[in-house]
């Protein structure tokens, strides 16, 4: 392994310099704090980075999130404005004896006087048990620790280094950050990239926020001799697009099925519809995407509408029948028909309220009148006994008790005044009225 001491920082007098041969983003990346584009949230005056420069004193911190948005650079130039020894590692190639080689090392500069800034990039590879590692030498002020990480640290760090550590959330850089980038690059190449105002928007919509990605793709541009300027149809059969950030068993998976759910609940068929094509364009399981969906017509639509979940099922058969992409027009449809079919969850509050009560009175018995005889015993202690065959009686409605003796008339689902179920709100308060001129309420 390379010494994984290389990567200190020189002296804050002296900015570290890339080679002109060096790929454009890191000829570009910032001296200053101040230089930093789209994070002023952070690093203005009022931000938590600014207010900690301008004290003169850092606390760990653990910066979240996307790619390219400044995390490295952030941290070292945070070590050089407090005048602290910089020390990047990556989690992805470090292991223990690493940890404790460094952590012998930041303790040796500690006792001469200089303190050490950690930044340990995808901390989140880290085990538990490698994270518990850091406590000690946090605590003890071995190290501050900076660490990065695009994943939710609710989720993929330990709650002991978390409460060591402030979160600082990164913003995904904005059109005005990425145009500032491009402006930089044009004055370092002391040239206009040979792109029309169209295709420069075109450019940085392509970089989805990403600076460095939007960087190496101004990088490819200025390489090559292109004679007039291109347009966006020029420029994306030249420059691939970025790849969405997505992971389908992380945080951005579950994000956007809770974006589409909630849209879907919020009868928004548009911001339904592009959070379904978020997923499914970033290569999410379609099926998976559509037991969502089908999921949401039973709790959030129920009988407000039934053919709702006769949708989600036809959609199903028609994806098996036809797969992708033909039979992802019927995964749209279903959500489209969600998004617009009236809402209820009274079918899903009734269900939790029966299963509440199931687990608490699971032992009562029936009453004997709706219990079958199928023997002469059964007939003689009263099984069936003064039961009601409802299709002999008026309306087709006896009224009987179907409830356990211990166990008074319970009410579990209560339709909406909504789509189908203000129908069977008033057939069920209709039987209500019957059962009680008949006296059997």
């Amino acid at each position: 392994m390379a010494d994984l001491f290389e990567n200190e920082a020189p002296s804050p007098a002296a900015p570290r310099a890339a080679a002109d041969n060096a790929p454009l983003a890191d000829r570009l990346r910032p001296q200053r704090l101040d230089d930093v584009v789209g994070q002023d949230h952070l690093t203005g005056p009022e931000g938590a980075i600014g207010r900690m420069v301008a004290a003169g004193k850092l606390a760990s911190m653990i910066f979240w999130g996307p790619p390219g948005t400044g995390k490295t650079t952030i941290a070292r130039l945070l070590a050089d404005a407090v005048g602290m020894r910089f020390v990047a590692i990556s989690a992805v190639f470090s292991g223990v004896a690493d940890l404790k080689k460094l952590f012998a090392e930041a303790r040796e500069h500690a006792r001469l006087g200089r303190h050490t800034l950690l930044f340990v990039d995808e901390i989140h590879r880290f085990n538990r048990a490698q994270q518990d590692g850091f406590l000690p030498y946090v605590e003890d002020g071995t190290v501050v620790l900076v660490g990065a990480t695009t994943e939710n640290p609710s989720f993929e760090l330990n709650a002991a280094l978390l409460s060591r550590a402030q979160v600082l959330i990164l913003n995904r850089l904005d059109t005005a950050a990425l145009n500032r980038l491009l402006e930089r690059a044009e004055a370092l190449m002391d040239r206009a990239l040979p792109l029309t105002p169209a295709a420069r928007e075109a450019l940085i919509a392509t970089a989805d926020g990403d600076g460095r990605f939007l960087l190496n793709q101004a990088e490819t541009l200025f390489s090559i001799a292109i004679e007039e300027p291109l347009d966006p149809a020029g420029l994306s059969a030249l420059l691939h697009r970025r790849v969405a950030v997505y992971d389908k068993d992380r945080e951005g998976h579950y994000n956007l099925i809770s974006a589409l759910h909630k849209a879907m609940r919020g009868s928004d068929p548009q911001a339904s519809l592009y959070y379904l094509a978020r997923m499914l364009v970033a290569g999410e399981e379609p099926l998976y995407v559509l037991r969502r969906i089908t999921r949401f017509a039973s709790e959030d639509i129920g009988l407000a509408d039934p053919q709702a979940l006769v949708q989600c099922l036809a959609a199903k058969d028609a994806y098996d029948f036809l797969g992708s992409p033909e039979g992802e027009l019927a995964i749209a449809q279903a959500c489209l028909y969600c998004a617009t079919a009236p809402k209820s969850n009274a079918a899903y509050q009734a269900q939790k309220a029966a299963w509440r009560s199931a687990r608490d009175t699971g032992s009562l018995m029936p009453p004997k009148n709706i219990l079958n005889a199928p023997t002469r015993l059964m007939k003689d202690i009263g099984y069936a006994k003064d039961y009601h065959y409802d299709h002999h009686a008026d309306e087709a409605f006896s009224g009987d008790n179907y409830w356990p003796e211990e166990m008074p008339p319970q009410t579990f689902y209560e339709p909406s005044d909504r789509g189908f179920e203000a129908k069977l709100a008033e057939r069920l308060a209709y039987w209500s009225r019957l059962r009680q001129e008949r006296g059997k309420s």
